[in-house]
């Protein structure tokens, strides 16, 4: 049995199988350059091999020197190979000492098929026989040559390179690392580079074994990046587990992530957010498909928040319908970043989409019943004003029936005066006119719907308010004086929630001034701008003033101050004018009574 080809074969096979395994892993993942330059370094361990042995087995000077010409090749790409993987995966070493040693060794492996019979000898005169691992090898008999140094300070200066990149991966704390790779280059480079100069100048009579010693970096090497891809499979495994529990954790809290990558237009969606959307878990998602799963009114608002993140700095939110909902459209929030290249260019969002179906249910719930709410308010205030709107309405009947009856006498006489008759009708339009006004203004007020948002005069709402409730400031003895801004902006909201707000605190006002003298019951009513984008109304009195605990006191649900109150009237006028963008509040005057004031934004078209 020859043992010196058992070693060797097994040195370059396990060699080649190492190197087949990482440039696989290279293959499927290009990034991984460490495993691809790890595999050029096993690959030309094996040629190292296959050139001793060859060298061992060589029964001529010429056959010596032709192996040992060819020893330089995979020695060339041995050593490019272990200082880019330096450079890769220690992330360490002075780039232009990594040039200056690849340099240095291009040209001796240039010099080395320019020169013969090759760069380490001048002539080789002879073999001899020298006993190794129980047989006979060839061993060259000739004179080095000087060329050779040049091969020499390559490797010299590779290991210059190797300890100064290993000092700055042990400052840095990687001390395995530093240990494993940088100590095992230097160590068996530093040995086998001895071996081969002392063999050469025949100082040692033995063979050429430097894939021994290239052998233990591969080793080390296939340690580290071994040791690198368990910690992968484990963090896959963490990941694809921690994957498992996000992806639990959104769909009990009907949330899903997507990444949008926009130069491609595709998007990645979780399953959860797959589901949400109505995609299939296979089915390519792209900016087209995605609003094509939206309710078409939502379309162009999505279109426009997603051009306002790519203007304005990235930030993305918006609310929208989805069509995969079942009975009703499904509501989806949406909130998104995004990330630009050097040059402002978008590269992709990242965000979240969550299920807000049932929020904007409880909304719509909450929208009617607080509708319910101030139609209750409405109608329980009308009754306080009952016996005042059946003295309005009681006016123009009694007028009308006083004329009618005076037409009849008019027309029961022999020659009627056409006149007076045309005057006693043309009263009887009015008044039926006055009552038909004040039909329709309690109409409204009764009125339970949706609420109408237009646009609206505030000095118009005013005035309506004021005759609808003429007689009971008389009935009370209130002098009502208006200070009108002309020209005012007008104002967006609805017509019967905001007369509602102004009646309510009218009578309000009433009430606090019951207990003055009745020359002593001043009711101011103010409209006038409040900056270039709202409108403000103050309702003034010269009552009792605010109740212990201001104006926070007055506005809390079932507090009042009436004997029959029920406490929810302020309360609702805040929430009415909350939901119209504005705000209500109060507060003493300085003299007595008090002031609520509640300001609305301008009509916007």
């Amino acid at each position: 049995m020859s043992w010196i080809t058992v070693i060797w074969s097994i040195v370059a096979s396990a060699c080649l199988t190492l190197a087949a395994l990482h440039f696989v892993v290279w293959w499927h993942q290009r990034k991984a350059w460490g495993n691809l330059l790890f595999s050029l370094t096993a690959v030309a361990t094996a040629m190292l091999g296959a050139c001793e042995l060859w060298m061992m087995r060589a029964e001529t000077p010429a056959e010596f020197g032709l192996a040992l010409r060819w020893i330089h090749v995979p020695g060339w790409v041995m050593l490019l190979a272990l200082v880019g993987f330096v450079r890769v995966h220690l992330q360490a070493g002075r780039p232009w000492l990594a040039w200056t040693v690849c340099g240095m060794r291009t040209v001796s492996l240039i010099l080395n098929f320019i020169l013969s019979p090759n760069l380490n000898y001048r002539e080789i005169t002879g073999l001899r026989q020298v006993p190794f691992l129980g047989e006979a090898v060839s061993v060259a008999i000739g004179t080095p040559s000087p060329w050779m140094l040049i091969g020499q300070i390559s490797l010299v200066l590779m290991v210059v390179f190797v300890v100064d990149a290993t000092l700055t991966v042990w400052r840095c704390g990687r001390r395995r690392q530093a240990i494993l790779i940088g100590f095992g280059i230097v160590f068996f480079t530093g040995v086998g580079t001895v071996q081969v100069i002392l063999t050469m100048w025949g100082i040692l009579q033995t063979p050429i074994t430097l894939s021994w010693f290239y052998l233990g970096i591969v080793v080390g090497m296939a340690y580290e990046l071994s040791d690198e891809v368990l910690r992968a499979t484990k963090l896959t495994q963490d990941l694809r587990e921690s994957e498992q529990r996000m992806d639990l954790a959104t769909e009990a809290s009907g949330c899903g992530f997507w990444v949008w990558e926009i130069p491609g237009d595709e998007i990645w969606i979780s399953d959860p957010g797959r589901k949400l959307y109505g995609v299939s878990p296979t089915e390519r998602v792209d900016f087209a498909r995605f609003t094509g799963t939206l309710y078409p009114p939502d379309i162009e608002p999505v279109r426009a928040a997603v051009a306002d993140a790519f203007a304005n700095g990235g930030a993305y939110f918006c609310e929208h319908r989805v069509l995969a909902g079942d009975p009703s459209p499904r509501w989806i929030a949406v909130r998104g970043k995004t990330e630009f290249s050097a040059n402002g260019t978008p590269l992709r969002m990242r965000g979240v989409s969550i299920d807000i179906s049932a929020r904007k249910q409880a909304e719509s719930e909450l929208h009617e019943r607080r509708g319910e709410l101030a139609h209750l308010a409405r109608v329980t205030m009308l009754g306080e004003l009952s016996a005042s709107l059946a003295h309005e309405l009681n006016q123009p009947l009694t007028a009308i029936l006083s004329n009618a009856q005076a037409a009849q006498r008019f027309l029961a006489m022999d020659d009627p005066d056409l006149t007076e008759l045309r005057e006693i009708l043309a009263d009887i339009v009015s008044e039926d006119e006055h009552a038909g006004e004040v039909i329709r203004r309690l109409r409204l007020l009764l009125r339970k719907g949706e609420v109408q948002q237009q646009e609206l005069d505030a000095n118009e709402i005013v005035l309506d308010v004021l005759k609808l409730v003429r007689s009971d400031l008389t009935y009370h003895g209130v002098i009502v004086t208006t200070r009108l801004a002309p020209k005012l902006v007008a104002i967006r909201g609805d017509r019967v929630q905001l007369q509602q707000v102004l009646l309510n605190l009218i009578m309000n006002a009433c009430d606090a001034m019951a207990s003055n003298d009745k020359d002593d019951r001043h009711l101011t009513v103010v409209t006038r701008a409040a900056g270039d984008a709202a409108l403000r109304i103050e309702v003034r009195d010269v009552g009792r003033g605010l109740p212990e605990g201001g104006p926070e006191r007055a506005f809390e649900r079932f507090f009042t101050t009436k004997p029959h109150g029920l406490g929810l009237g302020l309360s609702v006028c805040r929430t009415i004018i909350t939901a119209h963008g504005g705000t209500l509040g109060a507060a003493n005057n300085a003299h007595r009574g008090t002031t609520f004031h509640f300001t609305l934004p301008t009509w916007n078209r």
